[in-house]
């Protein structure tokens, strides 16, 4: 049986009439990196307040750990990490003297913390930069320090609310990597709009809109469920063109896209479309360079189901 590091019961948060979440239910799998996605107003942030303890739901419980997580309640919240979509720092400090602070907050012994600061610097890269004022750091350096800071407590569970979102190409892959070498070793609640960084290192994703559920599962399961597929044929343009003549019509097609020596057609059955094609592509003797089935990927799927609400 799945034991589970995070779970809600008919979560609710009202703001004056209007649900931020609604009958919120979430299973997450202890040792999970689970992907919280949503587009922006949807309550990923509202719900990550209530998960760690910072906002009161309206109705609801939640469970981290086993344990009820209540609003204000230090007992549970020593055993979670937290890093907001804004982490604060103190400018003045450096990230050696950052980090020891916030372990004193937890009463760690010093030289235990001494040595776990050292170590967590080395985790997300900034070994050479522990004596520098965090006033002089880049968004990305902040963010890494920011998930150094989440881990400083040796946390079961770490809640990150957009940890990649205003980063550039550079700073966003250094931090996924960070949270990637963390599977296994920790529960990590991953809010994100961010797709293609879900894709990549998630087991699990919910989708939520409004405050509602749309879908939860796994990657693989989630991407299953499509019941449409592309096919992509690769020819020179002039032959494109014409076995675009030739199959326009057909019925199994909903779709066909001309990108100069690319086909890419959107078909309601696969096995129908397969068939047909290398009938028509062999009967007319018509050279293409390739013809390969695109599976779906993740943004597909969450434009989809965003879009039926």
């Amino acid at each position: 049986m799945m034991t589970l590091a995070v779970m809600t019961n008919d979560l609710v948060k009202d703001f004056n009439g209007i649900k931020a979440v609604n009958q919120l239910n979430l299973r997450v799998p202890e040792g999970a990196i689970y992907g919280f996605l949503g587009p922006n107003g949807s309550g990923k942030t509202t719900t990550l307040k209530m998960l760690t303890g910072m906002t009161q739901p309206t109705s609801g419980t939640i469970e981290v750990l086993g344990e009820p997580m209540l609003f204000g309640k230090q007992k549970i919240q020593d055993n979670i990490g937290f890093l907001p979509d804004v982490p604060g720092f103190y400018d003045w400090m450096t990230a050696h003297k950052f980090l020891m602070f916030c372990g004193e907050l937890f009463h760690i012994p010093t030289p235990i913390l001494k040595d776990r600061v050292k170590s967590l610097l080395k985790t997300v890269g900034l070994s050479k930069s522990a004596k520098k004022k965090i006033g002089t750091f880049s968004r990305g350096m902040k963010q890494r320090l920011g998930i150094a800071q989440t881990l400083i407590n040796e946390p079961k569970v770490i809640f990150l609310d957009e940890p990649v979102s205003a980063l550039d190409p550079q700073g966003r892959k250094e931090v996924i990597d960070i949270i990637q070498n963390l599977k296994g070793k920790v529960t990590v609640f991953f809010s994100t709009h961010i797709l293609s960084d879900v894709e990549r290192i998630c087991d699990r994703v919910v989708i939520i809109n409004e405050g509602m559920i749309l879908l939860e599962d796994t990657i693989e399961n989630i991407k299953a469920m499509s019941d449409t597929r592309d096919i992509e044929i690769e020819s020179d343009n002039a032959t494109i063109q014409a076995l675009n003549e030739m199959i326009k019509e057909e019925r199994f097609i909903t779709n066909i896209d001309l990108n100069h020596q690319i086909m890419t057609l959107t078909v309601d059955d696969l096995d129908v479309a397969r068939l047909h094609l290398n009938k028509v592509i062999h009967e007319n003797k018509i050279m293409i360079k390739k013809m390969m089935i695109k599976e779906p990927t993740l943004e597909d799927i969450y434009m989809k189901v965003v879009k039926q609400i």
